[in-house]
């Protein structure tokens, strides 16, 4: 069912885009015009309010599907995965460790672990484009706004022997999943270029999460966390961007 939809995502997406080729009338150099397009983006964030209690800086890399209207309005969708090394609340194996500080394997032998985070976000997004800078009218200042969902986990690692209490879904025990709403904004500059070679976007991005924890209970404190989180992620954000409209001439002429 899912490769199914998937497909006719897909078909709607190409019929769209050559909707938009057959009927462009003008070159992007000359006139606003409608077209859709895919990126890729990269973000470098800092956590504020909750996401500081347990994270440190993060990069984020995705794609996304937008759709520009003659208006300068733009609407889509937009998926992102969030990764970094830095965990602050590193402390969710110490009830576990030895009076020296280790952690012991299955083989009795002090064990590796290593924690890092990890998390995604998708979510809506519709902005509009100023173009009162940029080579033509297609391009200038950007601002959005986006609603989507948002999750994060503690990550653990055990590159060697395996521990017995950290094996397969007891990890989870451990891991602080977290998961909720967010809603974010983007005000940055967008270029298409008038020969198609230079597209991208970049400015800053922010973020506000309203997650909570989704396991039963944490296994080093044996308590169900409760609490509301607040996740803020403050970032500077760019990307390439694809446009997918049939190439025309600069001149158009009409009979």
């Amino acid at each position: 069912k899912i490769t199914l939809l998937m497909k006719k995502i897909l078909s709607l997406i190409i019929v769209l885009v050559f909707y938009t080729s057959v009927h462009a009338q003008y070159s992007i150099r000359d006139s606003s015009i409608s077209f859709p397009m895919i990126g890729a983006t990269f973000s470098y964030e800092f956590p504020a309010g909750d996401m500081a209690d347990r994270f440190g800086p993060n990069f984020s890399i995705g794609g996304a599907f937008q759709w520009k209207l003659k208006s300068n309005w733009l609407v889509g969708v937009e998926g992102n995965f969030l990764f970094s090394d830095v965990v602050r609340e590193n402390n969710i194996l110490d009830s576990y460790k030895t009076p020296d500080g280790y952690l012991i394997d299955g083989a009795g032998q002090f064990a590796s672990v290593t924690l890092s985070e990890r998390g995604m976000r998708f979510n809506l997004k519709a902005g509009k484009i100023f173009s009162f800078i940029g080579p033509n009218k297609n391009s200038g200042l950007l601002t959005s706004l986006g609603v989507g969902y948002l999750q994060h986990r503690i990550y653990i690692d055990t590159p060697g022997s395996p521990i017995p209490w950290l094996e397969g879904d007891k990890r989870r025990g451990f891991d602080r999943m977290s998961s909720g709403l967010f809603i974010n904004q983007f005000v940055g500059y967008i270029n298409f270029s008038n020969k198609r070679l230079v597209n991208f976007f970049a400015g800053f991005e922010f973020t506000e999460g309203f997650t909570k924890n989704q396991r039963d209970y944490n296994f080093d404190t044996g308590l169900k966390d409760n609490k509301n989180r607040t996740d803020i992620l403050i970032g500077f954000k760019a990307g390439w961007v694809f446009p997918l409209y049939k190439r025309v001439a600069d001149k158009f002429y009409i009979d």
